[in-house]
């Protein structure tokens, strides 16, 4: 537990040091994941994984094949999927 309450602390001095411009954002360097690798994985289709990204199917396909870039939040829930796919299949179920 105090383990924990020191890096809230930590990231609240931080944060509170970037808004008084005495510190720079520095963002966190993600591996970008391969949608495609990420879907075969978990054993879905195009048409299954399309709308647990809040895409349509022309949209997803365009991603896999490199017509479309992967926006940053997009890759965030690329990761979410990734690590915890049963939270977000509750989430879009309600």
């Amino acid at each position: 537990m105090e383990e924990m309450e020191s890096d809230l602390w930590q990231a609240l001095e931080r944060s509170a040091a970037f808004f008084e411009g005495s510190a720079a954002f520095e963002p966190i360097p993600q591996e970008r994941i391969n949608p495609v690798d990420l879907r075969r994985k978990m054993g879905l289709t195009q048409a299954q994984m399309a709308p647990m990204m809040g895409m349509s199917l022309s949209g997803y396909r365009k991603w896999e094949q490199g017509q479309r870039a992967i926006s940053g939040p997009a890759a965030v829930l690329l990761r979410v999927i990734e690590t915890a796919p049963e939270a977000v299949k509750q989430a879009l179920a309600s």
